[in-house]
């Protein structure tokens, strides 16, 4: 008699929540327009958006070179140079209605987290253009007077413009041009959670992930900053930006077949979880699957 097919790890379960955030593969780069910065190649364009941006742009502005490449003009030699005259076409696009989400944050475009600006974008352009974008994430917990560990689970706002109703962090965020990290941590756990700042600056900085996913088209590159936030057992986050209808707590087996059995929770913050569950032994390289996991939560780190 056959033997029977042995059940999944919970690393086997998780794993296509990690692939569906790496679905860029190097057959989808080659159909992307490069965005070519100061000889760095930092962002990758449909094809239609950089019809779109370059006729928003005119002349003197952006331009393709002889390969195709989209690049600025030869005079625009400096970031601030760059963003002044990028700035008018990005806004004249959102006018257009090309450009979606529109939030007034500015975004920087780099060659690497701590590298100076190539030039400044805004926050609602940074998918479009294919750059790097880099946030925090906060994974808000409680230990229970016997050990065990839930974890504090948001639900996002139905009209939010990405992902609404979707499960969510704690706090998360994006990272605004020259704002460091356990800065941004604070000023989100304030926004988003109404964590008082003599809690929030008890969160531990624990790593990173990143990813290369398909977001309607676009290759959204994204670097999140993991952090690990331990709250009282009697302190209850509440919503305070309107970005989150409600807060409530699970325990961590609830988290993982959430994970593992349905798309409720937000793509990404899928990945930060499953390197919280990795870190704190609720996932084990007992468990078939266990290195894949891991390494599959950090590939997009150039």
């Amino acid at each position: 008699r056959a033997a029977m097919a042995r059940a999944l790890s919970n690393a086997e379960r998780l794993q296509p929540r990690v692939d569906a955030c790496n679905e860029i593969t190097a057959a989808d780069h080659a159909k992307y327009v490069p965005f070519v910065v100061d000889g760095h190649a930092v962002g990758a364009l449909q094809p239609w958006f950089a019809d779109e941006l370059l006729g928003a742009s005119g002349s003197g502005t952006l331009e393709r070179d002889a390969s195709g490449t989209v690049v600025f003009a030869r005079e625009l030699d400096t970031p601030d140079k760059r963003t002044d005259a990028l700035r008018p076409a990005l806004e004249a696009l959102r006018d257009k209605g090309v450009i979606t989400g529109w939030r007034d944050e500015i975004f920087p475009v780099t060659m690497g987290y701590g590298v100076p600006p190539l030039l400044r974008v805004e926050r609602a352009a940074a998918s479009l253009l294919g750059v790097r974008a880099y946030g925090v994430h906060v994974n808000g917990f409680v230990t229970l007077p016997d050990g065990t560990k839930e974890l504090w689970v948001g639900k996002r706002a139905k009209n939010k413009q990405t992902f609404p109703s979707k499960l969510d962090h704690l706090v998360a965020g994006g990272l605004p041009d020259g704002m460091p990290p356990s800065v941004c941590v604070v000023k989100e756990c304030g926004e988003e959670a109404s964590v008082p700042e003599s809690l929030a600056k008890n969160a531990k900085a624990v790593g990173a992930v990143s990813y290369s996913m398909n977001y309607q088209g676009c290759c959204k590159r994204d670097v999140l900053f993991c952090y690990d936030l331990e709250l009282p057992l009697d302190f209850v986050p509440t919503p305070d930006d309107g970005e989150v209808e409600s807060f409530e707590r699970y325990e961590i087996s609830k988290v993982i077949d959430i994970m593992a059995t349905t798309e409720d929770f937000k793509p990404n913050c899928c990945l930060v979880i499953i390197d919280f569950c990795v870190r704190h032994g609720f996932i084990t390289p007992d468990e078939p699957g266990y290195v894949k996991l891991v390494q599959s939560l950090r590939v997009g780190n150039d």
